[in-house]
């Protein structure tokens, strides 16, 4: 890495005058509010505040009384967050960027939430899964301007399709990639109601062929046995996506709206000793005690600020009592025999009434107590997905944030209710409930004690744009010698590589350059290279702190262009990769990432296409 002592390429300086010396659009204040930490004994909470489904804006700190196990608590900060209004003309369209050449500027003001789509393959039925993605799609062709979201997908394992972005057409093409994108999937451990209806038949089989009482118990117990092991291995694997998401979110400042699209629901988050707990999966005797993994989970989404909005994916809730495939109202819509043939003919299938009614009434319990644990809301009984998806980004992007340091300072474990009120208006509250008073710090590291751009270059992560600069990523050309020493920190890096030349023109107005008795401008800056594959495997990095002296007639020329920067790397040629790249100022503490992705197929065409790199 190197500060260059020229000003770079006529590309990278058009693009930086253009854009790096425009006005700097407001900064989300939610860089600056303070994250939970229960070292610190901060609690934070952010409160959505509303009448009907209109916002309540414009409160004030003395409006709110907050509470936790009845005690009353001193607010020490207190912030409003709201949807920056846009006026007509206001969102302009950047200027067309020269062929490798990006930027992290915002195209239009960036809100103080960000947007979690997580499509759940592992709990929902397929044809409802292809349900999620049409409506899902007719929500990216009208979201607004500025909604910075992500897409994520559940099924064997959590997986990222798209990283942050604001961008709706490529939100667009991430979830219709044929080789990536969002495909209805069954996932072994998943066990749809077709499948619960397969075993009703099987054993009605066995039944008819007159096969002895033991082997149909046999077979019942087997059945019993397996989907039992099925049931164990969702919840698993299902807190473990909860839990990789939290880690993953928690570098990202402000709000975080998780908006889950599920046919079922089978976590609790903050089970309250005491207090009626929805009766699902995880409160049955016959599974496995999952007491501390939900501990860990409902931590770490505090942590990191985590309001869930769970969407029924099946849409309006329907009666499946005597549709074809339950058998002429013999089972009940998921599968279920709820006693015998002929008791259940004779009371016209009441059981089977029941036993659907209860179901459903312990999902929409588990979606109600899953939203108003983490301060979303829950949506369902609708087949309007898109308007439902709409409204929890619109109904997290309105809140207040309030942080107080709890009276009861012991750190015993106890789960400790919040309460807050506004005591002066009949408005609807919804905030996070509760937490555990666990030594939570060490959950979500950031890393920040030995690279503070750390968390903040994970793949897929949102640009941090407190530091603006466009950045222009081509490959070298010509490329250098077979037997040339890799460029890069990774020494493991095998296979075919393509070296790329990156320079970045920096906003020098986002940097402290602090004037020397000698004319001179000092500095020290962090400018790091992080290149992932698909799955957020590191490939390769480079980078380092730059200790900057800058001479007056250097300095003069930053301040028309920006503070010029020059690194390379090595990367895979036969693989998607995604390079993040990072600013930091060390003497404030401000920071700029922006991601640019490099498709495998481009290389070569990126290679005869490449501007000069000296």
């Amino acid at each position: 890495m190197r500060l260059c002592s020229f000003l770079g390429t006529v590309a990278i300086v058009a693009i930086a005058g253009s854009l790096l010396a425009a006005g700097k659009p407001s900064q989300t204040s939610a860089t600056q509010t303070p994250m939970y930490r229960s070292t610190t004994r901060a609690v934070v909470v952010d409160v959505v505040v509303s009448k009907g489904d209109n916002p309540i804006l414009g409160l004030h700190k003395q409006d709110f009384q907050v509470l936790e196990d009845g005690k009353p608590q001193r607010v020490d900060f207190f912030e409003e967050h709201s949807t920056r209004a846009l006026p007509a003309g206001a969102v302009v369209s950047l200027p067309k960027m020269p062929a490798g050449v990006y930027t992290n500027v915002p195209p239009a003001p960036e809100n103080d939430s960000v947007n979690v789509l997580l499509l759940d393959a592992l709990n929902t039925d397929k044809e409802d899964q292809s349900y999620v993605h049409n409506q899902i799609m007719q929500f990216l062709k009208t979201m607004q301007p500025g909604t910075r979201t992500a897409i994520f997908t559940l099924s064997s394992q959590l997986r990222m399709l798209q990283g942050f972005t604001s961008d709706s057409s490529t939100l667009v093409a991430a979830l219709n990639d044929p080789k990536f994108g969002d495909m209805p999937t069954k996932a072994d451990e998943s066990r749809s109601r077709q499948d619960k209806i397969d075993d009703v038949d099987h054993i009605a089989k066995m039944a008819m062929m007159l096969d002895a009482p033991a082997a149909i118990e046999a077979t019942q117990a087997f059945q019993q046995d397996f989907a039992a092991f099925q049931g164990e291995q969702r919840v698993t694997m299902t807190l473990e996506a909860l839990q990789n998401l939290a880690r993953y979110l928690g570098n990202v400042p402000g709000r975080k709206n998780l908006i889950w699209f599920s046919s079922s629901f089978p976590v609790t988050v903050f089970p309250r000793v005491g207090e009626n707990q929805h009766p699902n999966q995880m409160n049955t005797a016959s599974m496995k005690d999952y007491s501390k993994v939900v501990r860990e989970t409902a931590d770490l989404l505090t942590v990191s600020k985590i309001a869930v909005y769970p969407i029924g994916a099946e849409g309006v809730m329907t009666e499946h009592v005597f549709t074809a495939d339950v058998g002429g109202g013999l089972t009940d819509y998921e599968g279920n025999e709820p006693g015998n043939t002929a008791a259940s003919a004779k009371n016209g299938c009441m059981d089977c009434y029941v036993h659907e009614n209860g179901a459903r009434s312990d999902k929409i319990m588990a979606m109600e107590q899953l939203a108003a644990d983490t301060g979303g809301k829950a949506f369902f009984n609708t087949n309007d997905l898109n308007a439902a998806t709409q409204k929890a980004i619109s109904d997290g992007a309105h809140y207040y944030t309030l942080v107080y340091t709890p009276t009861n300072k012991k750190m015993d474990g106890s789960y400790r209710r919040i309460e807050v009120k506004v005591p002066e208006a009949k408005y609807t509250l919804a905030y996070r409930h509760g937490y555990n008073a666990d030594d939570a710090a060490n959950l979500v590291r950031t890393a920040a004690e030995t690279n503070p751009l750390h968390g903040l270059m994970m793949r897929g992560m949102p640009d941090a744009t407190q530091i603006l600069y466009a950045a222009r990523v081509v490959p070298e050309n010509p490329q250098p010698a077979a037997n040339t020493a890799h460029a890069g920190k990774n020494a493991k890096l095998t296979g075919p590589t393509t070296r790329y030349a990156i320079d970045l023109m920096i906003r020098w107005t986002d940097m402290k350059l602090d004037a020397a008795p000698d004319g001179a401008h000092t500095g020290k800056v962090q400018i790091e290279l992080l290149a992932y594959d698909r799955d957020g495997h590191a490939l390769n990095w480079t980078g380092g702190t730059q200790e900057m002296s800058i001479k007056p007639d250097i300095y003069a020329a930053i301040q028309k262009s920006g503070v010029p920067v020059h690194l390379e790397i090595d990367l895979p040629s036969d693989k998607d990769v995604y390079l993040e790249t990072g600013v930091y100022d060390q003497e404030t503490g401000r920071a700029g990432t922006l991601e640019v992705p490099l498709p495998k197929q481009t290389s070569a065409l990126a290679s005869s296409a490449a501007l000069p790199t000296k």
